[in-house]
């Protein structure tokens, strides 16, 4: 992919709020102390081997874009001791609420990126990545902003790119034409195919799932779920 490539996507540049309410004073130590031991340094050269950036042996990596308040990327953490996972949020508030349960738990088998998921993954290295999950990401709902949907032809080649062949995509959302058009672009890229042989397959959360604040909401507001698998081929 070209430098004039990359530049075709609007969304290149972050877009959102990076910070809400003051962090209190232990959430500002964690952020001068923790997080840069977690940090993926991206001014080094990436490994050939994506597990070394963990500090135990794992045999699979998890890639989460947006993890939010860090529920489900805590909880898959938790019950999947050997996966590493690498969660990538921008937003301060929602890090410094990660990092408190990552001190508290001694989770070692997470590791984060605190800005724009493009540039971690144009940094990683082809086919390392085992799952990409991309849960309730912020769907523009207004069709002015759905070219700053995370799901655009250039994200997807970033995907397919870090993926192991035969890996896989998941994507959750609540929003009807963000779950259209994530399926429409992932079928005109042609590297994804969806897993899923009837409805059930998509309507049905994912295995473990945990549920989400943001998937609690819609279901409070009367919007079901969609639950998409795309698998590398």
């Amino acid at each position: 992919m070209t430098d004039a490539e990359r530049k075709t996507r609007s969304t290149e540049a972050f877009f959102g709020r990076r910070k809400g309410k003051p962090l209190r004073d232990q959430q500002v130590e964690r952020m001068g102390t923790l997080l840069p031991a977690l940090k993926v340094d991206l001014a080094s050269v990436a490994p050939a081997d994506i597990k070394s950036l963990f500090p135990l042996a794992v045999d699979r990596v998890r890639l989460e874009i947006g993890f939010g308040g860090g529920e489900h990327l805590v909880h898959r953490a938790r019950t999947n001791p050997t996966t590493g996972f690498i969660g990538v949020e921008p937003f301060v508030n929602s890090m410094a609420k990660l990092l408190a349960v990552v001190e508290a738990e001694d989770l070692n088998n997470i590791r984060v990126h605190d800005d724009d998921a493009t540039q971690l993954l144009d940094w990683m290295p082809a086919e390392c990545v085992d799952q990409i999950d991309l849960l309730y990401p912020d769907p523009w709902p207004k069709k002015k902003h759905w070219k700053r949907r995370f799901v655009s032809e250039v994200n997807l080649q970033r995907f397919h790119k870090v993926l192991k062949p035969g890996a896989t995509f998941c994507f959750a959302s609540d929003i009807d034409t963000y779950v259209n058009w994530t399926l429409q672009h992932c079928k005109a890229h042609g590297g994804f195919e969806w897993t899923a042989r009837n409805a059930t397959d998509w309507l049905t959360p994912y295995d473990g799932w945990p549920g989400t604040r943001y998937e609690a909401k819609a279901r409070r507001e009367g919007r079901s779920s969609a639950y998409l698998t795309f698998r590398k081929i």
